[in-house]
């Protein structure tokens, strides 16, 4: 299987942020059935003809604490995954940190994370790309702002505290992977929103928002901030030296924007700066041109989805939208290079954003959770089969340079990878009674 010019996509939901102040893990991949069925749904991927998979190993499950790691279902998936010849985009935190770190309010995230990334490369070194921090803005507007998940706090000190420490952590993560991996490319996947003033009166509440939903991107790209956010930041706990540390120490050279775009990602502002949904009024295309003429990458649309709804062909338009909109975006010049329907299942208690574990089906996958294909299935596999080889020869977009799983020689950089499960003791925690590998 040759690498693919054009990168058509899914995902298998890995979020696992707590609730009820840690009382409770919505761990998706118990909810979806992933841990059961894995092999299966490896199978579906395939069934769809997709050569790329958007995955990765539960943290809250395989980071035990400093140096400890139970690899045992990351062996079991990643190897069946490199059989397979399936490419990964591997997504290492998803919403949620271990118990042991507490919630990203910890100083000491960025340093552990960016170990155990180091840990997990190093394990699995035919692996190329990776999502360090999955949705760094998401994450912490809605664990420190919000007051949904994890910290569920709702201040602005809190919420500039978990962004520069998500932040931190996806960079120092970057630096571990390429320390193992040096052409390890990084698809950013972010939530790209904007926010509509109701009013006149509501036009600077929109104007703050606007800007502070590109902060995420801003520090971990090394882009300085507009004058209002820095002052924001500051008075919410940055310092200087925090601030020329993601200046100085971005990787912007080996990235992929990642732009994720739903309905729900536009949003109405009031005079007093209270928001709520608009629905589509921009679209994917207008949206991710502004991103693009911000940060001038190579971009991937990496999620969207829509219910199926009562009809049936809800989800089917919005691919088609979606993809309409992926084809414009191309057109207009801008080097699009992939597109994600996420996820390959249907999700469960995404109806309140993770925050009431109900158990609620929601029907927003190409199979439902009975892993029978949805009609946006069909219809996702049709467009892949249509698509995937006319786009490399018909663009002028660069080819995003991937190395399948069977081309990585593991002999060429020395790596090596034991195949068996268990848990591993790092050079961090010598009296661990786990055993060592």
């Amino acid at each position: 299987m040759a690498a693919p010019g054009f990168i058509f996509a899914t995902g298998i939901e890995n979020s696992a942020p707590t609730i009820q102040h840690g009382r409770v893990r919505m761990d998706e991949m118990e909810k979806c059935g992933h841990y059961r069925h894995w092999r299966l749904d490896f199978d579906l991927v395939q069934e769809l003809g997709l050569k790329v998979l958007r995955y990765g190993p539960p943290l809250h499950r395989t980071f035990l604490g400093p140096g400890r790691y139970d690899w045992e279902f990351a062996d079991l998936t990643f190897n069946d995954l490199r059989l397979r010849n399936l490419a990964t985009i591997v997504d290492l935190c998803h919403f949620g940190v271990p118990d042991w770190i507490g919630n990203f309010q910890n100083p000491d995230f960025p340093e552990l994370f960016a170990q155990y990334a180091g840990a997990f490369a190093r394990r699995y070194p035919w692996v190329q790309m990776y999502t360090p921090v999955n949705e760094m803005s998401v994450c912490a507007l809605f664990s420190t702002l919000y007051g949904w998940w994890n910290e569920q706090e709702r201040t602005d000190r809190a919420y500039v505290t978990a962004l520069k420490h998500i932040v931190k952590a996806n960079i120092l993560a970057m630096h571990a992977i390429l320390a193992v991996r040096p052409d390890a490319l990084f698809v950013q996947s972010e939530s790209s929103e904007y926010f509509h003033a109701e009013s006149p009166a509501a036009i600077s509440p929109a104007e703050f928002r606007n800007s502070r939903r590109f902060l995420s991107l801003d520090l971990n790209y090394g882009r300085r901030v507009d004058s209002q956010m820095y002052e924001y930041l500051l008075d919410n706990g940055l310092t200087r030296d925090e601030y020329h540390f993601f200046l100085s120490h971005n990787l912007k050279h080996h990235c992929i924007m990642g732009n994720d775009y739903y309905q729900s990602n536009e949003h109405h502002v009031t005079a007093d700066g209270t928001t709520y949904p608009s629905g589509e009024i921009f679209g994917y295309a207008l949206i991710t041109q502004q991103y693009y003429n911000r940060y001038r990458l190579p971009v991937m649309h990496t999620e969207t989805n829509l219910s199926e709804g009562p009809r049936g062909d809800e989800a089917v338009r919005w691919l088609r939208k979606e993809w309409a909109n992926v084809l414009r975006v191309r057109n207009n010049g801008v080097p699009l290079v992939g597109f994600t329907w996420y996820s390959l299942i249907d999700q469960v208690d995404w109806d309140s954003a993770l925050t009431q574990n109900k158990g609620n089906p929601n029907a927003l996958g190409l199979y439902d959770l009975n892993r029978n294909i949805r009609p946006v299935g069909i219809a996702y596999r049709e467009l892949v089969r249509d698509w995937m080889e006319v786009l490399p020869t018909k663009s002028v977009c660069l080819q995003v340079p991937i190395v399948m799983p069977y081309e990585y020689d593991v002999n060429s950089s020395g790596a090596e990878w034991s195949g068996a499960g268990g848990v591993e003791s790092g050079p961090a925690a010598p009296n661990s009674e786990a055993n060592t590998q």
